[in-house]
């Protein structure tokens, strides 16, 4: 695997998602020796990016997650360091990690999201509620993980949801929950050329997939197949393979939906640094179209490019 050259598996980092991060990089580290290639660790919360260049280092892949890896911002730096890295560009990373904005993009492009609405400390909840209904969820508009998020069953509710919410960001979206089951489906390539995964289907034992259901919880599972008719398959991996195509992402990507009870899809986000831990959904439907998970890291880093 000389022709990667050496590898920095970046990974840790400063944001709320660093525990995560730190599995999904210790994983994608042990694959890609396992096939030989010359990977190293590398924790931007510990050292320079300039080590990067000193060390000699001739492409980066990207297991950090949340803001300062997966916002544009890294994707920035390494840009101008001319390294090639795994993943989304500076737009496509900023655009998938602000919730809001990615819906703005899909509207305009006539693709199915859930009604939603800006929260602000001043602004009218009952308004909102009296516009989405209940239940709903409050949620950071540039967290991932599920950090911050509230399900609001009553207006009394409310309030709070979104002084927790803002906790983690200035930018708080409520957005109508849908009862129909959580989907999602994983993406590799670029473009034309990108393809979707198997979807999965994710049935949580909480009241949502929360962040302690996807990383900590033995007790949530995990459908793949997910269940769905050969023409439901088929209409949520091109809904998939569009939304990661408006924003412009490339290499490998998640997007995630949620049914209404009609079992009509909607996209609900984008991810541009998917987990790659024991519980994690791309390595899992890439297991079940065939490609184990050190091929699959293998393949990712294949397809790095620089901006």
């Amino acid at each position: 695997m000389n022709r990667f050259g050496k590898v920095a598996v970046m990974f840790g980092g400063t944001s709320a998602e660093r525990e995560v991060s730190l599995k999904s990089g210790a994983a994608v580290l042990a694959a890609l020796l396992s096939r030989g290639v010359d990977a190293h660790a590398f924790d931007p919360a510990c050292r320079p990016l300039a080590d990067l260049q000193s060390e000699g280092f001739n492409r980066v892949f990207i297991a950090l997650h949340g803001r300062g890896g997966e916002d544009g911002t890294l994707q920035g730096a390494l840009t101008l360091m001319n390294l090639p890295f795994t993943g989304s560009g500076v737009l496509a990373s900023a655009l998938a990690m602000d919730k809001w904005r990615s819906k703005l993009v899909w509207q305009a492009l006539g693709l199915p999201i859930p009604d939603y609405a800006l929260l602000t400390a001043t602004g009218d909840f009952d308004a909102v509620i009296e516009e989405l209904g209940l239940p709903l969820f409050v949620k950071p508009a540039r967290e991932g993980s599920s950090i911050g998020i509230v399900k609001v069953k009553t207006a009394a509710e409310l309030p709070a949801a979104y002084a927790e919410a803002a906790r983690h960001d200035s930018l708080v979206l409520a957005e109508r929950a849908l009862s129909g089951g959580e989907f999602t489906v994983s993406i590799l390539g670029e473009g034309d050329a990108a393809y979707a995964l198997p979807s999965i289907r994710i049935v949580p034992t909480t009241e949502f997939y929360d962040y302690d259901a996807k990383y900590f919880r033995d007790d949530t599972r995990y459908l793949c197949p997910s269940g769905l008719s050969a023409a439901e398959e088929a209409r949520m991996r091109e809904l998939a393979l569009q939304g990661y195509q408006a924003l412009g992402c490339r290499g490998w990507g998640r997007v995630d939906f949620l049914l209404d009870a009609n079992a009509v899809p909607y996209l609900l986000e984008a991810n541009t640094a998917p987990g790659m831990t024991s519980h994690s959904l791309a390595p899992m439907a890439a297991r079940v179209a065939g490609l184990e998970f050190a091929d699959l890291c293998v393949k990712i880093l294949e397809m790095c490019d620089v901006g």
